[in-house]
């Protein structure tokens, strides 16, 4: 009887592992972390699955997906810039999947062969905490010109485009700004480095460091810097006069994921769901699925000037490679 019991016993903790398996799925984000808690908390209650999270930055998240690759550790990766998306499915990283909900996203947002789907657009733009730069006697720049100027030196922030995909998008723009003449782009990131304090391991980092007057000027994505300026910093935001680059954040299935089922659902969820909508509009992201609500204060692309980005290229692995090793070897080498 007793060995009967330990039996059933193992066959109940087997079967309740096995249960919870099946009611879970383990992704990776680069949303906001307390963006992605209460986005994944609605999906929960809405569905019973439990996502099992880790927040990571678009370099990051790529790097890991790589790395894991003979043994994938997550399903699905949602939020990012659209480039590292991009990234990921050259390298082999991600699986098609045509949702019956992507219809309602434009052509233009999405992989034409299924890799990735765009949930919603930003622009860069640069914030100044407007405290400390009256207290330095600074303007806050408005081009990309201004960000040149000496009186900057040692007060400009960015992420380190070898992590954040929000930084690779600045070396981008600047090369789009430079008609693809990367002599020129490298010429305008060297000069620009002279006035970076530090590179820091997220897109969103800088503007926070400037919300809490620790440095007066970021660059980074609208939204995050709206969110900032909602909750009360001191701050200005300015899109770059000469036009500016934009994120195009994404969601892909990773190839190979152990809970695959459960990660088209939440794929699903998040594509379909308007309670999945208002979460992303409450931290003032646009999104591109036809119909979506959009917050006030929102700052959306027809309001500025763009650059003509050829997203394709920029994100084709062999591409941002070269791009980054040049950063890696010309600018942060050498600091």
């Amino acid at each position: 009887m007793k060995r009967l019991g330990t039996t059933a016993l193992v066959l109940l903790i087997a079967a309740g592992a096995a249960f919870a398996q099946q009611n879970s799925v383990s992704a990776y984000t680069t949303l906001e972390e307390p963006l992605a808690k209460a986005l994944f908390e609605q999906f929960r209650t809405e569905t019973g699955i439990t996502v099992n999270f880790v927040r990571l930055s678009g370099g990051e998240a790529v790097a890991r997906m790589e790395a894991e690759a003979a043994n994938p550790q997550a399903s699905i990766w949602v939020g990012g810039v659209g480039l590292d998306h991009i990234t990921a499915k050259s390298k082999g990283l991600t699986v098609a999947y045509q949702s019956r909900y992507a219809n309602n996203t434009r052509a233009e947002f999405k992989d034409p062969q299924n890799f990735w789907i765009g949930l919603y657009v930003g622009p860069l733009t640069f914030v100044t905490n407007m405290d400390r730069a009256k207290a330095l006697g600074l303007t806050p720049p408005k081009s990309w010109a201004d960000l040149l100027k000496p009186e900057y030196k040692g007060q400009v922030r960015m992420a380190n485009p070898n992590i954040s995909g929000t930084a690779y998008n600045v070396i981008t723009t600047i090369r789009s700004l430079n008609n693809k003449d990367e002599a020129k782009a490298f010429d305008y990131l060297k000069k620009l480095d002279a006035n970076i304090d530090q590179y820091a391991r997220s897109g969103s980092a800088p503007g926070k460091s400037v919300a809490t007057g620790e440095i007066p000027i970021a660059l980074g994505y609208a939204h995050d810097q709206v969110k900032l300026k909602a909750e009360g910093a001191n701050v200005e935001i300015y899109a770059p006069t000469e036009g500016t680059g934009y994120e195009l954040a994404s969601m892909s299935l990773i190839k190979g994921g152990k809970d695959q089922v459960n990660a088209r659902r939440l794929y699903d969820w998040i594509l379909s769901s308007k309670n999945a909508q208002a979460e992303f509009t409450k931290w003032y992201l646009v999104l591109v699925a036809n119909g979506a609500a959009k917050h006030p204060l929102a700052l959306s692309l027809d309001q500025i000037k763009t650059v003509n980005q050829d997203m394709t290229w920029d994100g084709d692995a062999a591409n941002k490679k070269r791009l980054l090793d040049r950063w890696t070897a010309e600018i942060e080498s050498k600091r």
